[in-house]
């Protein structure tokens, strides 16, 4: 398996993408790549398989979407036979890198397709008859519209598997393994991952030939761009604690185990005048939606999610992460802990927990790879003040406007992968692996998917967005 460092101090112009998408970043003030981008471009553009290891907000969306894009650029699109495929794991991500890519996408003739659960089925079916380039799909409903007959991937050469990692620890390998069975033979392959591991490792070698293999990220969660912290409140204070927090100035998002625990305390919260968003799948479609447009848009600074349904959650600019309930495992704390500290920017991870879940917490911060600084507080007290910002919320009940939040703008960081100045993603829900299908198909059922989990977000950071 050969191997390349990263590139540095390169311009888009180098990297031997089409053009016209380098004119496309220019004029949003996007000159130089990420070291994501400039390091796998390159390669993939060269028709090599990309085997690259980063962590969300690295500026995945445009390493591999800049590099699909010049390639389909020119080809005509044939009905149902798609000649490029993104797979996400969830369905606020395909949203986001959906949004992401299409002012590129529409600059060069290229057409593209999301195909997600939770949406219907008949204006996917219509696009695919037209004819689009490429898909950025998630596996259920695209194994559903295979199934149907309505998308043939044999003429499929390039695909992108992007948050390999996510989609193992969602059920998801046995459909992606269906999927790849189904594109073109000899097809060129990009995968991007935090871990190469386990169900990923072996997805590699099965599907991959002689991978250029890029680093690029730590396996462990950031110790420059993450101040990390454990603060002991006595139950009885916790949830003032939390709405102290969520006064605070700045976007934070709170991680809670269950869904009745999200809404109990969204509810508590917004009596306080804290004004917040609840995410979790047990909420509709249209819900889950406008809960992450407010979000996005600053309506609702903070937000309130379960760990499914904030998977892929990429909004530049939270700067603060609560572990109002401890996550399970290592992996959960740094996939929590990565919704801040995006693109080179800088921000707080703080779990809370009782004095007798201390131990617990340790240990399971130790095996993160983090040091967290420790301290028991109370509400008001002056160091909650300095570590998370709290303040006291005002006491009178915070209502959600009912007015539709404006999109914002085709700014630089807004979504995923989006270059300056573009459309910021959509929201989403999560794609649950489908099941009762031969072959050892992933859990659910298949058309379960509709009922996916989770909204995608918009990026605010100045790059982070690519």
């Amino acid at each position: 398996m050969s191997s390349k460092s990263s590139k540095t101090a390169v311009q888009f112009s180098d990297l031997g993408i089409a053009s016209v998408l380098v004119d496309v970043l220019k004029r949003a003030g996007i000159k130089e790549p990420f070291p994501i981008q400039a390091a796998t471009i390159p390669d993939a553009v060269a028709g090599h398989d990309v085997l690259a290891r980063a962590q969300t907000g690295s500026g995945k969306t445009l390493a591999f979407g800049l590099a699909m894009l010049t390639k389909l650029g020119g080809r005509r699109a044939e009905p149902r036979k798609p000649f490029g495929l993104i797979l996400v794991p969830t369905r606020e991500l395909a949203m986001q890198v959906s949004d992401a890519l299409q002012p590129l996408s529409d600059a060069c003739g290229v057409r593209g397709r999301l195909i997600a659960g939770g949406m219907p089925y008949i204006k996917q079916i219509q696009a695919l008859d037209r004819g689009v380039h490429y898909l950025v799909a998630t596996p259920g409903r695209l194994v559903d519209l295979v199934n149907r007959g309505s998308v043939d991937l044999s003429k499929v050469t390039f695909t992108v598997l992007d948050e390999a990692d996510q989609m193992a620890d969602m059920g998801f390998m046995p459909i992606v393994r269906e999927i790849l069975d189904l594109t073109c033979r000899g097809s060129q392959r990009l995968l991007f991952s935090a871990t190469l591991d386990g169900d990923v490792d072996a997805l590699i070698k099965r599907y991959m030939k002689d991978p250029v293999r890029h680093s690029l990220s730590p396996v462990k969660a950031s110790i420059d761009t993450m101040d990390h912290h454990v603060l002991l409140v006595h139950p009885a204070d916790k949830n003032e604690v939390v709405s102290q927090i969520g006064a605070r100035n700045g976007r934070t998002i709170f991680f809670v185990r269950t869904q009745a625990g999200v809404d109990r305390l969204a509810d508590y919260m917004t009596s306080q005048g804290v004004a917040v968003g609840a995410l979790h799948g047990g909420k509709s479609q249209a819900v889950r939606t406008r809960t992450l447009a407010d979000f996005r848009a600053g309506i609702t600074p903070a937000l309130v999610a379960t760990d499914v349904a904030a998977r892929g959650i990429h909004v530049d600019g939270i700067s603060l992460v609560v572990h109002v309930d401890a996550p399970n495992d290592p992996k959960d704390y740094l996939h929590r802990a990565g919704r801040t500290a995006r693109a080179g920017e800088s921000g707080t991870v703080v779990t809370l927990g009782s004095p007798r879940q201390q131990r617990h917490i340790s240990a399971l911060t130790s095996k993160a790879g983090v040091k967290p600084a420790v301290a028991r507080v109370r509400p008001g007290d002056a160091q909650l003040i300095s570590i998370t910002g709290a303040q006291e919320p005002s006491g009178t009940a915070w209502f959600p406007p009912k007015e539709k939040p404006a999109k914002p703008a085709f700014r630089q960081g807004q979504g995923r992968g989006g270059p300056r100045g573009q459309r910021g993603p959509r929201q989403h829900a999560t794609d649950r692996p489908s099941g009762g299908r031969s072959g050892g198909q992933a859990r659910g059922n298949t058309n379960g998917h509709r009922k996916a989990a989770k909204s995608g977000t918009a990026r605010s950071s100045k790059q982070g967005s690519r």
